[in-house]
């Protein structure tokens, strides 16, 4: 990465973390992103989803629940340095294929945080309908936000639409949201060292 590359985004992280004060949390399913993200053609830079999340939603804690796997170590470190908590499963093996379904580990533990206050109120990342139910149960409770579906408005399942939770469509937000290689040649820092615009 760029030395303008990190730059920029701590100064994004140190504003617009500062700026929102609404203390809302982030429910990640690792999986149906990454599968969504695959079939999408562009690259997520999860540092910038990170603060927009913050700076759009008031995310202050962001949850992505994936299965282990250590082959992927630097990848959870690299997450983890962007202001994600990762949640972990046991990762098994069936005829040689990974199986690591962390479904009903974020329903649990959205649900145990909304009994505990640990947030206002909860955007949760994925297009699988699995989760519809937890979402009316959150509605019903008030504790409920936002959908931000990784998979395109058609292949987004019917069942979390049919909540009627509000869904905002992750492949609309690609120029705000894409991963991009900064070249120092052609843009520069502004003279505090830091870069200037917001994620909005």
């Amino acid at each position: 990465l760029s030395t303008y590359f990190l730059r920029k985004h701590v100064y994004y992280i140190k504003i617009f973390f500062v700026i929102n004060s609404e203390n809302n949390a982030a429910y990640i399913d690792g999986a149906n992103l990454h599968k969504a993200m695959s079939t999408l053609g562009w690259k997520l830079d999860y540092m910038r989803f990170r603060v927009w999340l913050n700076e759009k939603y008031g995310v202050k804690h962001a949850y992505i629940f994936l299965g282990m796997m250590s082959k992927y170590k630097d990848l959870y470190a690299s997450l983890q340095e962007q202001g994600y908590t990762l949640m972990f499963k046991e990762v098994v093996y069936q005829n040689g294929k990974a199986k690591g379904n962390c479904d009903a580990d974020l329903v649990v533990q959205a649900m145990k945080d909304a009994y505990e206050n640990v947030f206002d109120r909860v955007l949760l990342v994925s297009s699988d309908g699995d989760y519809a139910s937890l979402v009316k149960f959150l509605m019903d409770k008030e504790k409920f936000n936002t959908i931000i579906s990784p998979a395109v408005e058609e292949r987004c399942s019917i069942l979390l639409k049919r909540t009627d939770a509000a869904i905002v469509y992750l492949n609309d937000k690609r120029s705000t949201l894409e991963y991009a290689q900064v070249d120092e040649n052609k843009k520069a820092p502004s003279a505090d060292g830091t870069a200037q615009g917001s994620l909005s």
